[in-house]
């Protein structure tokens, strides 16, 4: 599902310099006690994906230790604030991959589907959403009032900027790295996953949402409050339609490429 018209990119105008050379894929997993699922999420990142990078959010129950017994290669950085949009940036600013691709440590985004994102943006899209709404996708975890609110959320937002979304409340996507820019992301909380749906609406980036399977968590409770999380991304959303000035319009895709 195209959600903007922005149109496609040529194959491979993202790609690396070396001509020919597939694009490198960096993975970023924020993670905050996680211990228990990390044996359930590391090892299921397909071998191909050049770089893993978790983002430790001050554990106190060995998810570090864990991480490196079960990928010796990964890299872990340190949080250096608080909050999943802090974690994310993090991760993104550390990542060197030409493609990075974001999942979740708890278990509830499958790995299995980083290759459908990645083959997406190599048939030219700038940014790759997972939606829980598609056909064939689908969720085991949401509850019915995260799932009233992500509509809400969803439609409040199809109506500010426009777009087709179907999902906006759900963490699991996909761009190229040289986008970062564009979306300027400036978050702290969960609401980063909304906010990058509108800045890359915003930024005339080309949009692709896949269909995804959300799994329940395995162990431990969310960090989320659909109360307090829900009203910071309606705030944000108003901020960003109402009081944030638009952007120039997007560069020319050449001077995306690598």
């Amino acid at each position: 599902m195209t959600v903007s018209r922005r149109p496609a990119a040529p194959l491979g105008i993202h790609a690396s310099k070396s001509a020919g050379a597939r694009p490198t894929v960096s993975v970023v997993v924020p993670a905050m006690n996680e211990a228990d699922n990390l044996p359930h999420v590391l090892p299921a990142i397909p071998a191909w994906v050049d770089e893993v990078i978790l983002v430790d959010g001050h554990s106190t129950d060995g998810t570090v230790a864990v991480a490196y017994g079960l990928l010796p290669g990964i890299r872990v950085i340190p949080q250096p604030g608080r909050g999943k949009g802090n974690a994310l940036r993090a991760g993104f600013a550390a990542a060197t991959g030409d493609i990075v691709v974001m999942i979740d440590a708890d278990g509830s985004t499958d790995p299995g589907e980083i290759g459908t994102f990645v083959r997406h943006l190599r048939a030219g899209a700038d940014f790759v959403k997972g939606s829980r709404f598609l056909q064939g996708a689908g969720t085991d975890d949401i509850s019915r009032i995260r799932g009233l609110g992500n509509a809400c959320i969803t439609w409040a937002v199809r109506t500010l900027f426009g777009g087709r979304y179907s999902d906006l409340c759900y963490g699991y996507n996909a761009f190229w790295r040289s986008v970062l820019p564009e979306l300027d992301l400036d978050s702290d909380g969960f609401e980063i996953e909304t906010l990058m749906g509108i800045r890359a609406l915003r930024a005339g980036l080309r949009v692709v949402e896949v269909h995804s399977f959300e799994h329940p968590r395995l162990y431990g409770t969310s960090n989320l409050h659909a109360a307090r999380d829900g009203w910071r991304i309606f705030k944000v959303i108003l901020r960003e339609r109402f009081f944030r000035r638009a952007p120039r319009r997007a560069p020319a895709r050449s001077a995306h490429a690598q």
